[in-house]
């Protein structure tokens, strides 16, 4: 594969790729789509290739379909609802953000934090019964992919006996990872996953989720 994209365009278009548990389902034609849109979106933001987007959302299905449809163009950086504002104020500084994304009536103390960085603050607004969003209000379609080894994630360690480092992994190492996954857990296009894991961290965005997408099944998010 060339891109994190081909994960989703590969799969069966009316096959239902992201759910929630109250039953509403993005299928993976909408995931496509909305993903094309958000490329679109992040150019007109100016945030490009070597872009940091930041992910400050509650865990579920809106906090899923954000970062899979952010982290095919851009290096995406989710991080902890639950931080403090001198938390946030750390990340964000460490992380040099373009922008921060969060969930519209959220509150976060991470909103005032970025507003004192001068970081734009981008609200997404839950769509409608197919489970998509809007970002930006646009619908036009990006073509541009970057290339495999480009920085798709950047993590934080926990920082137990030192200042916490930050981690990039490329688009590369997260497709790696999520072939193997799948490959391990024997997953097919007909298996449900359910994702109970915070979508901040490593296990939760690589096994319930992009793992599950590289076989074109189903995930569901709590």
């Amino acid at each position: 594969m060339d891109s994190i994209l081909q994960l989703y365009e590969r799969a069966e278009p009316t096959a239902p790729a992201i759910g929630s548990i109250d039953g509403d389902d993005l299928t993976y034609e909408n995931l496509v789509y909305f993903t094309r849109c958000c490329g679109e979106s992040l150019a007109r933001l100016n945030v490009g290739a070597t872009g940091r987007v930041a992910l400050v959302m509650p865990n579920g299905p809106l906090m899923a379909t954000t970062f899979a449809s952010c982290v095919p163009w851009c290096t995406v950086a989710p991080l902890n609802p639950g931080y403090t504002a001198e938390e946030f104020e750390f990340y964000l500084n460490d992380l040099a953000a373009d922008i921060l994304i969060v969930q519209q009536d959220v509150a976060s103390p991470a909103l005032k934090v970025a507003h004192d960085l001068g970081i734009e603050v981008i609200e997404i607004n839950p769509g409608s019964a197919d489970g998509g969003f809007t970002f930006g209000g646009s619908n036009a379609v990006s073509s541009t992919n970057r290339d495999l080894d480009a920085i798709a994630l950047i993590l934080h360690t926990s920082g137990t006996t030192s200042r916490p480092k930050m981690v990039p992994l490329s688009q590369r190492n997260l497709l790696a990872s999520a072939r193997n996954i799948a490959a391990t857990l024997q997953l097919t296009m007909a298996d449900r996953c359910l994702n109970v894991m915070p979508l901040f961290h490593i296990h939760g965005l690589m096994a319930p989720l992009l793992a599950t997408l590289y076989a074109g099944a189903n995930v569901v998010c709590s």
